[in-house]
């Protein structure tokens, strides 16, 4: 045994997720760790997905157009399907942990940002992710039917974990998404949404989607959204009126807007989701019209 050999220490679990896993739009294909000075990786291509997190060391990683990048710890290689990677550890060596993945979800993964478009992303701290990568480890040392989801369970909290402690996402745009938050259900447009967080329009998107977030339109859309469900579900309020509390006045438009968007109308929503006491607007009435309960005895 070399001495470069003695230096090594790695260990790893592969998994081979059937075609119901492959059907939830996300499956773990694997997990593993390596430390030491390890050997050079790539040119190579592969037709899943990787997150490799370099937790210790330094190294480099070579872009697809031949550029070398320097790559510092804590930090994650995306490597791509499809896309050729290149990358090694200094003569020091580095410590890593990687997770390969699939599924047929993962556009809406990238939509959400939690899969970013730079193939090298630096961290905050590594730690989260670690815990993450021994879960996994976890469930597949004990095996067992539910290896899969749990594994591929954890694959989401990875992602989610790694976007959480991103280095290079600008922490200025988490205020203004509060701001938007608290304005949420004025009815305003978007340009007044940036005068009063003293932004334009312009800066005002820039500062949303440093945070991830698809822009402040779907932003102020999921959160009425939200309110309104709140109101459906647990007030008698008509419909009208939860309209006006989350910033609609054009009742029709509300009932368009979350028809849409949530698949149903918001009074078939309230039908099945009604959780506050008594019966709320218009149930009565209904009731009376359709025969059932609230019907009139003669």
């Amino acid at each position: 045994m070399t001495a470069r050999e003695v230096t090594v220490e790695r260990w790893w679990w592969y998994l081979t997720p059937g075609p119901a896993q492959l059907e939830t739009g996300l499956a773990c294909l694997g997990v593993g760790m390596q430390r030491g000075v390890l050997p050079t990786v790539g040119p190579r291509t592969l037709d899943h997905w990787v997150a490799v997190v370099i937790t210790s060391g330094r190294g480099w990683y070579e872009s697809p157009d031949g550029v070398r990048h320097p790559v510092t710890a804590p930090a994650v290689l995306w490597l791509r399907p499809g896309e050729p990677h290149h990358y090694a550890p200094d003569a020091e060596g580095w410590s890593e942990s990687f997770v390969d993945f699939t599924g047929s979800g993962l556009a809406g993964y990238a939509e959400l940002g939690l899969l970013p478009p730079l193939r090298l992303t630096p961290l905050t701290t590594a730690e989260p992710a670690q815990r993450v990568v021994a879960r996994i480890a976890s469930a597949c040392r004990r095996g067992g039917p539910l290896v899969d989801v749990e594994s591929s369970a954890e694959v989401h909290r990875l992602l989610v974990e790694l976007r959480r402690h991103r280095a290079d996402v600008d922490v200025a745009g988490e205020p203004v998404l509060e701001v938007l938050r608290r304005d949420a259900c004025l009815p305003l447009s978007i340009a007044q949404h940036a005068r009063r967080a003293g932004l334009t329009v312009a800066e005002l998107r820039r500062a949303v989607r440093s945070v991830g977030a698809a822009g402040p339109k779907e932003y102020l859309l999921t959160v009425r959204l939200n309110e309104a469900k709140q109101l459906l579900a647990a007030s008698g309020l008509p419909v009208a009126a939860v309209a006006r509390r989350v910033g609609y006045q054009d009742p029709a438009y509300f009932t368009r807007i979350f028809t849409r968007r949530v698949g149903m109308a918001p009074s078939a929503f309230r039908a099945q989701q009604y959780r506050g006491e008594g019966q709320p607007y218009g149930a009565a009435r209904q009731e009376r019209a359709t025969g059932g309960p609230g019907r009139a005895t003669g």
